[in-house]
């Protein structure tokens, strides 16, 4: 049975599922899906295009699937979808998509703090924690269990490698690549993210591998090209060197240096 405070403005259209909880003056626009054990809080705003799945806390103020604050949308149809047990805090903002990619998408098990703002196409992995205010432009990608500090500011089309840690107020205009701490202004690479390595179980040979693969991106005289080639020769193919090695070579805006 759902909770509904009868001081919350819930669209009779809107798809609600079993055990949700909306508080005051919530309000759920009509195109609206939200599953299981969900949690609505007060003011929070649930605009259309929004799928929520099971779990999902949105507290108050956030405003969910709002318009993309992006001149080329012209109100095409567009989503945005929250994966199961993701944390949207106080008054983050989180918009749908436009006519390029169709949806936004935050995948499960997130916590997005206060003031976060997640932009338009932007997709956001499993497991990922954005510290507060944490703005992005549009068409960002963020991978699994990346972790952002707060006030970091990340420019559009960038991508955040997965397991990676971008400190506290860096300015992001590059791709970061997996596994790595991120630091300093312009942002640089700082080394692997050891703690977070460890904590989630990577082995002392996995992340021996990922060090050899960085020492010839960031520790030797090669271009990226050449320490590509090195890496590929010398260093065993596991899955994160693979990782490593896919990504820089998909990189559009290039990757940090050191």
């Amino acid at each position: 049975m759902s909770l509904i405070s009868k001081h919350a403005f819930v669209s009779p259209k809107a798809k609600i599922g079993d055990n949700v909880i909306i508080k005051d003056l919530a309000i759920v626009e009509d195109d609206v899906i939200i599953g299981d054990n969900c949690e609505i809080h007060y003011n929070a705003q649930i605009e259309n295009g929004a799928r929520l799945a099971k779990g999902v806390k949105i507290f108050r103020g956030a405003v969910i699937s709002c318009i993309p604050q992006d001149l080329k949308f012209h109100g095409e149809y567009t989503t945005l979808e929250i994966g199961e047990s993701t944390t949207i805090r106080e008054y983050a903002t989180v918009s749908r998509g436009t006519d390029a990619n169709k949806k936004t998408v935050v995948g499960k098990n997130c916590l997005l703090m206060n003031y976060v703002h997640i932009p338009h196409d932007s997709v956001v992995g499993d497991n990922v924690i954005m510290a507060n205010a944490v703005t992005m432009g549009g068409h960002v990608i963020v991978e699994d269990w990346a972790i952002i500090g707060g006030l970091v500011g990340i420019h559009q089309f960038v991508k955040v490698g997965r397991h990676s840690f971008i400190a506290f107020s860096s300015r992001v205009t590059q791709d970061v690549p997996p596994y790595i701490l991120a630091g300093g202004s312009p942002l640089n690479y700082k080394g692997l993210n050891l703690v977070g390595l460890k904590r989630r179980g990577f082995t002392e040979e996995a992340i021996r591998h990922i060090k050899q693969a960085y020492t010839y991106i960031y520790h030797s005289s090669y271009n990226i090209s050449d320490a590509l080639k090195a890496i590929k020769d010398s260093v065993p193919m596991t899955e994160e060197v693979k990782n490593i090695i896919e990504f820089i070579e998909k990189s559009e805006r290039g990757i940090i240096r050191k």
